[in-house]
């Protein structure tokens, strides 16, 4: 649950930072460092992510009540399905797309990754395009899950959103 907890709060976090890039005048001499920022934050968070869906797949989490509605199941795994490809989507697409790109990774603004493939203004376009449309994608798709949670946390008060406490026993 900890883990559950870093990943949505650091992946809100570098979409937000993501936003904020675009404040950020291309050429300027702040923007170079800030992106390579973004782009180390986002490796790390994309190897939690990976550490995360490890996790998910070797622990089940616990059952939803047998009382809620079938739909209301069955919407909660699409969009938790849908959320997982997401945060994997974001990640890879966002480092494919520096590696078809002249400047590739500089890692924390440290250590230089030299890009695998040749600079590709078009495939770094479509690559990256991909990356921007999927997190806002993600975006919509944590607010339905934040709201389904409060909504099951004050007006149903059942136990899915007592499985969200760090508290809790089956966490």
């Amino acid at each position: 649950m900890i883990l559950h907890w870093l990943i949505g709060i650091a992946i809100l976090a570098e979409v937000g930072f993501g936003l904020y890039l675009r404040e950020i005048a291309r050429g300027s001499p702040e923007r170079g460092p800030a992106v390579n920022l973004h782009k180390s934050i986002g490796l790390v968070i994309g190897l939690a992510i990976l550490v995360r869906l490890v996790w998910r797949f070797t622990h089940s989490p616990p059952p939803l009540p047998s009382d809620i509605p079938r739909w209301q199941s069955v919407a909660a795994r699409a969009n938790h399905t849908a959320m997982y490809l997401c945060m994997i989507v974001i990640p890879f697409s966002g480092y494919a797309a520096s590696n078809f790109s002249k400047h590739g990774i500089n890692l924390f603004n440290r250590w230089v990754l030299p890009p695998w493939g040749s600079d590709a203004p078009q495939v770094y376009t479509v690559l990256n395009t991909l990356h921007d449309v999927v997190a806002y994608v993600l975006l919509g798709l944590v607010v339905v899950h934040v709201v389904a949670t409060l909504k099951h946390a004050w007006i149903d008060r059942d136990r899915p959103f007592a499985r969200l406490s760090l508290r809790h026993p089956n966490s």
